[in-house]
């Protein structure tokens, strides 16, 4: 199953995202799969273009691993 199919991915919003992607808010105990869904979001909506650079840093290096598309 695609990271876009889950329930966490179908429940982002950008707020939300971020807070899972760096563990703050609602995001602070968000479980791995919370956390991916996070980052595809990021980069699916291009999110990470408008923010800070860790997270362009951090959508690269999880694309080049593989781990999101």
């Amino acid at each position: 199953m695609s990271i876009r199919d889950s329930e966490e991915y179908k429940k982002m919003n950008s707020f939300h995202a971020c807070a899972c992607a760096e563990g703050f808010c609602e995001g602070e105990n968000a479980s791995e799969d919370e956390q991916l869904a996070a980052w595809q979001y990021i980069r699916d909506t291009g999110l990470w273009r408008s923010l800070q650079g860790f997270y362009g840093r951090q959508v690269s290096h999880l694309v080049n691993a593989g781990v999101i598309e």
